[in-house]
C-alpha cells in the first residue's frame, strides 16, 4: 500500500510540473530593445513576466552602430520589438528585413512631440533667406531627455506588452503605474535641482546636440560642436564659432559624454578656459556598476554633474 502510495504521489508531482512549466515559459515574453535606456525601461514595465535584450549595448552610440549577425537572430526569436524612431537607429530597417522577424515592432516615441534639431533649424533659416536648403534628418530623436517624453515611452511599452501578453496585462499595468509615479517624482526633483542653479549660468557644452528636449523641459541651454547626430564630425569651422560663441555667451561648463571621443571637448575646453566637469550620460546607460545603470539613475547623475561643475561643488 506504501509502494502504491508513493508511486500515485510520484505521478501526480509529474502531472503537476508539466502543467506548471509550460505555462512559466510560455509567460517569459522576449524583447528586444535597440538600446539601453529602452531595455531599462522595459525590464520596469515587463517585470519577470519579460527577458529583455538590447542591440546597442550599454555605452554604445546608436547613431553609428553596426549590426552583428547575433543582433539577426535576436530579432528573429523576439516576440516584441521595441525602437526609438525619429531617425535615431539609422541601421534598424534593414537589420529587420534582414532577420525575417515577425515581432511587431513598435515605436516607443510616436506619441511624443518632436522636436526640430538645431542643424534642421538652421537649414531652414538659410533657406528661407536664399540660401540651399539640406536635409540630415528632421527631427531630434533624443526625445527620452525629457522625462513627460519617458513617461510616453513607458505607457507605450505597457500598452505593446499587453497586446503580445494579455495574460499579463494586469501585471504591466500595475508596473506602469508603479513606474510612472517614479518618473513624476523624478521630474519634480529634477526641476526643483535645476531651479538652483542661477539663470545667468545655464550655458554649458557638451560632445553632440542631443539635451534639446532637456532644454526644453528644464531650461538649461546646450552648446555642442556636432549636430544631433554623431555621424559627422564636427568642422574646424563650427569649432571655432563655437569657442566664439562660448565666449561672447559665457558658458559656465563643458561635458564630455559617455558615447562620444572626449579630445574634442578638451580642445574647447583648453581654448575656452573652461575645465571639465565630468561625464553626462546622453544616448545610453553605462553598465551595471556604473553611475547611469537605470533611466532614473541617469538623471540623478547628469543633473548632480552638471549642477556640481557649475556651481562649483
Amino acid at each position: 500500500m506504501f509502494r502504491i502510495s508513493r508511486l500515485v504521489t510520484a505521478a501526480s508531482l509529474l502531472t503537476l510540473s508539466s502543467l506548471v512549466a509550460p505555462a512559466a515559459s510560455a509567460a517569459e515574453l522576449k524583447v528586444v530593445a535597440s538600446f539601453s535606456i529602452i531595455a531599462d525601461l522595459a525590464r520596469n514595465v515587463g517585470g519577470d513576466r519579460v527577458s529583455v535584450s538590447m542591440i546597442v549595448p550599454v555605452d554604445g552610440d546608436a547613431h553609428t552602430y553596426e549590426p552583428k549577425p547575433a543582433d539577426a537572430v535576436a530579432l528573429k526569436d523576439a516576440d516584441v520589438v521595441l525602437v526609438n524612431g525619429l531617425g535615431l537607429e539609422g541601421f534598424l530597417s534593414r537589420l529587420i528585413e534582414t532577420s525575417g522577424t515577425k515581432a511587431p515592432v513598435i515605436t516607443v516615441s510616436k506619441a511624443v512631440k518632436p522636436i526640430k534639431g538645431e542643424e534642421e533649424a538652421h537649414e531652414e533659416g538659410e533657406a528661407e533667406a536664399g540660401g540651399e536648403e539640406h536635409h540630415h534628418g528632421a527631427f531630434d530623436p533624443h526625445a527620452w531627455q525629457s522625462i513627460k517624453n519617458g513617461e510616453a515611452y513607458v505607457r507605450a511599452i505597457a500598452t505593446a506588452f499587453c497586446k503580445a501578453d494579455k495574460a499579463g496585462c494586469e501585471s504591466y499595468k500595475t508596473n506602469e503605474k508603479a513606474y510612472l509615479a517614479k518618473l513624476v517624482a523624478l521630474d519634480t526633483e529634477v526641476r526643483s535641482q535645476i531651479a538652483e542653479i542661477p539663470k545667468d549660468k545655464r550655458i554649458i557644452i557638451t560632445s553632440h546636440d542631443a539635451f534639446g528636449y532637456f532644454s526644453k523641459a528644464y531650461g538649461l541651454t546646450f552648446l555642442a560642436p556636432e549636430g544631433i547626430s554623431t555621424e559627422a564630425d564636427a568642422s574646424a569651422a563650427d569649432v571655432a564659432k563655437l569657442v566664439d560663441q562660448v565666449k561672447a555667451d559665457k558658458a559656465s561648463a563643458v561635458f564630455v559624454e559617455n558615447i562620444t571621443n572626449p579630445r574634442l571637448i578638451e580642445q574647447i575646453a583648453s581654448e575656452t578656459g573652461l575645465k571639465v566637469g565630468g561625464t553626462l550620460y546622453s544616448d545610453a546607460l553605462s553598465p551595471p556598476d556604473g553611475p547611469a545603470a537605470t533611466y532614473i539613475d541617469m538623471f540623478h547623475h547628469n543633473v548632480a554633474t552638471m549642477k556640481a561643475a557649475i556651481l562649483g561643488r
